[in-house]
């Protein structure tokens, strides 16, 4: 690659970057630090936890991005009773030509954002299971692996963990 390409990539960077800001800037006011580090973490191929009490925007910088970014976007909303099924999808007996067959539905996490909302709500099994998906950019299901999209990242919120119902993340999880 010659040097003339180089500068030409970053300058086309750095206007999708602009760009982006710009977009999110028009739905969430004077968050530059919280947005740049939402950015950082997506365009690093990382994933990111957004800790914060109810209110403070943090859905919305996540779904905004999502469409800045022209990227599908999917929400889950974590809570005690929610299964490791509910985020990445399950196998159903579907009615096919002559017999039923075995089906997969995909589950929210195959999107390219995904938004785990108040993730410090679910059990760790839940938990467990997101946590794959982050590690391996899979998830399986009956025994069968299946790849997500691709960019994939998670955000994550959470509640203090002073708040009620609340469970830690575990180490794992903080990690990614």
């Amino acid at each position: 690659m010659t040097e003339p390409n180089v500068q030409a990539q970053v300058e086309t960077f750095e206007r999708l970057v602009a760009r982006v800001r710009e977009e999110v800037s028009k739905r969430i006011v004077g968050q530059r630090e919280v947005v740049d580090g939402v950015l950082t973490v997506l365009l690093g191929g990382g994933h990111g936890l957004l800790e914060g009490v109810p209110g403070l925007g943090k859905t919305l910088l996540v779904r905004t991005l999502a469409d800045a970014l022209e990227l599908s976007f999917a929400r889950i909303q974590f809570t005690p009773d929610l299964m490791p099924a509910d985020v990445l999808g399950t196998t159903v007996i579907a009615e096919g030509v002559g017999a039923p067959k075995l089906e997969f539905q995909r589950g929210p996490v195959f999107a390219h954002v995904v938004l785990a909302d108040e993730v410090n709500r679910a059990t760790p099994k839940t938990q467990s299971a997101l946590l794959e998906a982050m590690q391996e950019a899979s998830v399986t299901v009956s025994g069968t692996t299946h790849a997500l999209e691709e960019p994939f990242m998670v955000l994550a919120t959470q509640n203090p963990l002073e708040m009620e119902g609340t469970y830690p993340l575990p180490e794992a999880q903080l990690d990614r």
